[in-house]
């Protein structure tokens, strides 16, 4: 495997475990919505743990398009740098209750666009592009969970207007 499809994958996991860290404090700051928190905790380790165990068998880097692989990797380290930075603000003071639904659902929409748009890349049928397809399906049912979990709650965005 070649050095940027192992950058490549680094930074997917890193992405997995940056949300992981975001609704950890989540977790920890609202008590009250800790079985949403935590279960979302757990599927974005196991992302983690799936793209990291099927390192080994992703498909060769000539089968994968270079411009695709650079500009997939930017897009993921971009991703990563603004999560890193959110969780710094969130450490020094929490966000509030509506705000960290509103964070999430960004957060999965927009996990779920990116894991989206690589299948739609038409990446070869292999190993990778199982992983994208059930990320994409992972991203899609947490949107709906959060979602289900705010109506259930009563739990209302503000629509900017």
């Amino acid at each position: 495997m070649n050095q940027s499809l192992e950058q490549l994958i680094d930074e997917f996991i890193k992405l997995e475990l940056n949300v992981a860290d975001v609704y950890k404090v989540f977790l920890n700051t609202f008590p009250e919505d800790s079985e949403l928190w935590s279960r979302l905790v757990q599927e974005k380790e196991k992302h983690a743990d799936l793209i990291q165990s099927m390192r080994s068998t992703f498909l060769l880097p000539s089968q994968f398009p270079s411009d695709l692989l650079s500009s997939s990797r930017q897009m993921l380290s971009k991703a990563n740098n603004r999560l890193i930075s959110r969780l710094k603000k969130y450490r020094k003071k929490p966000p509030l209750r509506e705000s960290a639904f509103k964070v999430a659902l960004d957060i999965e929409r927009s996990a779920g666009e990116f894991s989206f748009q690589l299948a739609a890349e038409k990446v070869p049928d292999s190993g990778i592009m199982k992983i994208f397809q059930e990320l994409n399906r992972d991203c899609r049912n947490h949107t709906k969970k959060i979602n289900t979990y705010m109506h259930n709650k009563g739990i209302k965005l503000e629509v900017n207007k």
